[in-house]
């Protein structure tokens, strides 16, 4: 189907004003009525209030035939935003840093094409605008799941598209199999006996066991972990100490374990508790874990992807689909694929030289991949209903 240069822009436009306007997860209440604005601007039956602010537009094609759904998540992250652009966003320490400002509105304007388009549709297309995708270990997708989005309407396949920019724009990463990583998240709290600094026999330094446990914690993906299978252990915050010349009684550490696959995650999570309960123990210090198994690896289906693929190289060719690695990012459309078949891609959006990575406060997206990221959720959602209706 072909997209005009009008709608394009205002995609473009529609996203700058999302961007001004972002709102952290479950806090979507502005997002969510400017959605539902430009579902009844463009025609477009829906269903409000899915996980507190989500929405769920309805394509019913003239003719019969599956269902397909398309989501886009709707929320922004608590950052303060440098990026330098003239939309720069209006709400202190808050930012769209992830793209869910273009998802959302891209995902809008390919549902007014194809509402425009109903004669070519053979089935049913839903447009789930989904939030708190940035609410790990929580998230917005199990909600909408138990609020009930999919009991009137069962999927035959879900798509999701998110910006990516580490690729050129023309570029898009499709793969079958995992795309995305389990993200799971830790917090420890250590316990040891503090004092004065000139005499340390007397104490438990809980900076120095910290210290060991942080070193400890390296060896799981060292010494444990099969090398060939992706897997990351961070410490992100160590927070301990209170002056110079006193011994920290306590000491607490956050971060994340990233892993593959779903073995590796279990192995890695045991090694986890096993290493520093063992080692804080034997310095003689006390410790509470606390653990959060967050988004499950985002595994696309081998059938769908191969499908899809197909639908972009027939747009823009063998080489708008490269060779690609899969990421340890997290992701909540991972939950959506638990339950139903599906795909989730990347669209590239690099600016070129000075890109700043997703969740980066001075991040920029490339708006002239709006036309490939319309035109591909357009053309994905027809051509997927069509294989559906020769099953």
């Amino acid at each position: 189907m072909k997209i005009n240069n009008s709608i394009i822009n205002d995609a473009i436009e529609f996203r700058r004003v999302l961007h001004l306007n972002p709102e952290l997860s479950t806090e979507e209440y502005e997002t969510s009525k400017r959605i539902q604005e430009k579902l009844d601007e463009f025609n477009i039956p829906y269903e409000a209030g899915y996980a507190g602010t989500g929405v769920l537009g309805i394509i019913k094609g003239e003719k019969e035939g599956g269902i397909i759904g398309i989501r886009a998540d709707i929320d922004a992250l608590p950052i303060t935003e440098t990026s330098g652009e003239e939309f720069t966003s209006l709400n202190e320490g808050v930012m769209h840093a992830c793209g869910h400002d273009a998802h959302t509105s891209m995902l809008l304007h390919a549902g007014k094409i194809l509402n425009e388009n109903k004669d070519k549709i053979k089935g049913t297309i839903l447009l789930i605008f989904q939030p708190a995708e940035e609410l790990s270990p929580i998230g917005g997708a199990k909600r909408m799941l138990e609020d009930g989005v999919f009991d009137e309407y069962t999927p035959d396949m879900l798509l999701a598209q998110h910006v990516w920019p580490d690729l050129e724009v023309g570029k898009f990463g499709i793969m079958a199999g995992p795309i995305m990583g389990n993200s799971d998240r830790f917090k420890i709290t250590i316990t040891g006996s503090g004092g004065h600094a000139s005499m340390p026999h007397s104490t438990t330094d809980a900076i120095i066991v910290a210290n060991q446990v942080v070193s400890a914690l390296q060896t799981i993906v060292s010494r444990n972990t099969d090398p060939m299978q992706p897997a990351v252990v961070t410490v992100g915050r160590f927070d301990a100490g209170t002056k110079h010349n006193v011994i920290a009684e306590t000491a607490e550490l956050e971060g994340t374990i990233r892993t593959q696959s779903d073995a590796t995650k279990v192995l890695t999570k045991k090694r986890f508790f096993e290493i520093v309960e063992q080692v804080t123990s034997a310095m003689g210090a006390d410790v509470e874990i606390e653990f959060y198994d967050g988004y499950p690896a985002t595994v696309n289906d081998i059938e769908w992807a191969a499908q899809l693929k197909k639908s972009i190289t027939n747009l823009y060719g063998e080489e708008s689909t490269p060779a690609l690695l899969p990421s340890l990012a997290g992701e909540d459309f991972s939950r959506f694929l638990k339950e139903y078949p599906g795909v989730y891609y990347w669209l590239g959006t690099s600016v070129g030289q000075g890109q700043k990575p997703l969740h980066n406060p001075a991040f920029r997206l490339n708006e002239d991949a709006f036309e490939y990221g319309i035109t591909a959720m357009v053309n994905m959602a027809v051509d997927s209903l069509n294989k559906l209706a020769e099953a």
